[in-house]
């Protein structure tokens, strides 16, 4: 069922959101310019030529039609060619040289908006790519941050260029507007009012439409997202297996149309209600035009004026008519543009939760005290539950220290505030003593290397895909190739058709696929790729067999000697190996020591032990 399209609210809100639409112009004209100086002179410009072309031409083509009439009278039925065309010919060429000039002119417009086009696409995409990567991870996870991009990148570019376009067409309607006017009036500012008075309500209802549109578009924000990630879901490979296997297909697809007719009925709805509204104020603007057309041929008729003078008024009446209605429409379009915009200076207006220190200081080389938990409790935006709960817990220089507990323990949690993901609600990070918001907090996170669970899987070359673990690196071979050997991925290249220089993944031409196993092995190269003071394993070692995993953080061990090192894993034979090992249940740290102090223990991390060992068996 549609939903119902509601009105405008008050009038107060209304002024606001005018107000707020004459701004975003002013902004938009500002990312204009910005895109292209050049193209935008070339625009206003040609605005100014074109604006004066229409009463130019209905001048000339009353000089020839007057020009006729007078040879008509004057010459005899046997003149030559020359001799009977003599009094025209002036005025046909400077019609032709007029209509050319026009010609001209609009190849030169489309030449400069086609260049605009193109840089000012790419202008906002790359403020709304810039905005978010200057945003905290919170925005990420948080469904509102998706509806508000959404409709900021929707479309922008398009609505930018619009307000180009109806902006530029405004000024030029407005200056040919002005020239008809003034040869109305000398004939009849009857005939002016009228011009005004017919059209002025179709632009006041077009308007009333625009806000119920964009309002429309506004609302269904996060449907259309479900809609495109249907679309997502039905057509990519990461999904493909089992939308197949499990029969997903046509009942997802039928999700999808639900949304398409529910989007189709509003669209509807409000698309008949404005062109009932425009035929009504259309046959008005007709009536109009036909009641000067037969005052100014009555003139004509009694002698009032000439031939010439009919035509020329016809045409500026009927062209200022048009005039007036396309200024108007540019106006109404300008409008509904600016209110689109308001999503993206709204987008572009988001800031970071997060503070950053006025004076932050650089991490120090080497961490001399290590790092501190403090009373740490954290949980995550508009939720009750804690995700983290009074966690104290020191990691000394050198220390690996595994994480255990179950699913939802506050396992990533920890290093998602270790690395300055989020920070904590309660309680204190301290590095060396000093608190990590003190820090630089670019340069924590380049001392910090981690690799997640759900690890980027890059659709680019094998070499790309590790050497993104220190992208001021990307271009140092032998680094790469050291750091493939360190996470195992060097027995993965070796099997490549182009070694590093290989396409992973199936997105592009001669992309090649990994097993899940062989991507872990790249990601764990990508960690030690870079040179940090504390490395993280966040359970990357999943798809790997038991005995690969162990060798792995055997090799882990050596590697990070002397350097903090924090590890989560399911397997006991892992985390066996840590120096210590913190036992987390329901965001708290019930049990901290090592592995044999926690058997003695037999409490949470001996229960999950034995069990795991039981199934060994």
């Amino acid at each position: 069922m549609a939903r119902p399209i509601r009105e405008p609210p008050q009038k107060s809100f209304r002024l606001r959101e005018i107000r707020s639409a004459a701004s975003n112009v002013v902004r938009a004209f500002d990312l204009i310019w910005q895109a292209h100086p050049p193209s935008t002179l070339g625009m206003a410009g040609v605005t100014l030529l074109r604006a004066a072309l229409p009463a130019a031409q209905a001048w000339a083509g009353k000089l020839i039609i007057d020009g006729v009439v007078d040879a008509i009278g004057r010459a005899p039925s046997a003149a030559d060619f020359w001799t009977a065309l003599q009094p025209a010919l002036p005025f046909l060429i400077l019609e032709f040289v007029l209509v050319t000039a026009g010609a001209v002119l609009n190849q030169l417009r489309s030449l400069f908006e086609h260049v605009l086009h193109a840089r000012l696409a790419h202008a906002i995409n790359t403020a709304i790519i810039r905005k978010s990567l200057t945003l905290d991870l919170y925005f990420f996870e948080n469904a509102e941050y998706y509806d508000k991009l959404e409709n900021a990148r929707r479309e922008a570019d398009r609505r930018a260029l619009s307000i180009l376009n109806d902006g530029f067409s405004l000024v030029q309607n407005a200056i040919t507007l002005a020239s008809f006017v003034a040869l109305l009036l000398a004939f009849s500012p009857l005939l002016a009012l009228l011009l005004l008075s017919a059209t002025i309500p179709l632009f006041v209802a077009q308007t009333r439409f625009s806000e119920l549109r964009f309002r429309l578009l506004t609302w269904r924000a996060p449907e259309a997202r479900r809609m495109m990630y249907l679309e997502r879901l039905l057509t990519n490979n990461e999904s493909a297996k089992e939308v197949k296997l499990f029969g997903l297909g046509e009942p997802l697809l039928k999700r999808y149309h639900d949304l398409f007719w529910k989007f189709y009925a509003e669209d509807t709805a409000l698309a008949k209600r404005r062109s009932a509204i425009s035929v009504g104020f259309g046959v008005l603007t007709s009536l109009s035009y036909y009641a000067a057309y037969a005052w100014i041929v009555f003139r004509t008729v009694t002698g009032v004026i000439t031939l010439g003078s009919m035509a020329l008024y016809l045409t500026v009446f009927r062209q200022s008519q048009g005039t007036f209605q396309g200024m108007l429409q540019s106006m109404n379009a300008l409008y509904e543009s600016a209110l689109f915009m308001s999503n993206l200076y709204g987008f572009l207006g988001l800031e970071p939760q997060m503070k950053t220190s006025g004076a932050p200081l650089k991490v120090p080389r080497p961490i001399a005290r290590g790092v501190e938990f403090r009373n740490v409790s954290f949980r995550y935006p508009g939720r009750v539950e804690w995700a983290l709960c009074n966690v104290s817990v020191t990691i000394s220089p050198g220390e690996k220290l595994a994480l255990v507990g179950a699913n939802g323990a506050g396992k990533t949690t920890f290093i998602k505030l270790l690395t300055r993901l989020y920070d904590p609600t309660e309680g204190q990070i301290l590095l060396d003593g000093v608190d990590l918001r003190e820090y630089d907090i670019d340069d924590l996170r380049l001392r910090i290397g981690v690799i997640f669970q759900d690890f980027v899987r890059y659709m680019m070359t094998a070499g790309e895909n590790i050497g993104f673990g220190q992208i001021e690196a990307l271009d140092d071979r032998p680094r790469i190739a050291r750091a493939a050997e360190k996470g195992g991925a060097d027995e993965v290249i070796a099997t490549l058709p182009q070694g590093y220089d290989t396409m992973l993944g199936a997105w592009f031409e001669r992309g090649r696929e990994l097993s899940g196993g062989q991507w872990q092995k790249i990601a764990l190269s990508r960690a030690f790729m870079r040179d940090a003071e504390v490395l993280v394993l966040d359970e990357p070692t999943s798809a790997l067999d038991a005995a690969r995993e162990y060798e792995i953080f055997q090799r882990f061990r050596q590697l990070t000697e002397g350097r903090i090192a924090i590890l989560i894993s399911h397997r006991f034979s892992t985390v066996r190996m840590a120096d210590r090992i913190a036992v987390l249940e329901n965001g708290e740290l019930v049990e901290l020591g090592t592995h044999h102090e926690l058997l003695e223990r037999d409490g949470v991390y001996a229960r999950l032990f034995n069990m795991q060992a039981e199934g060994y068996r």
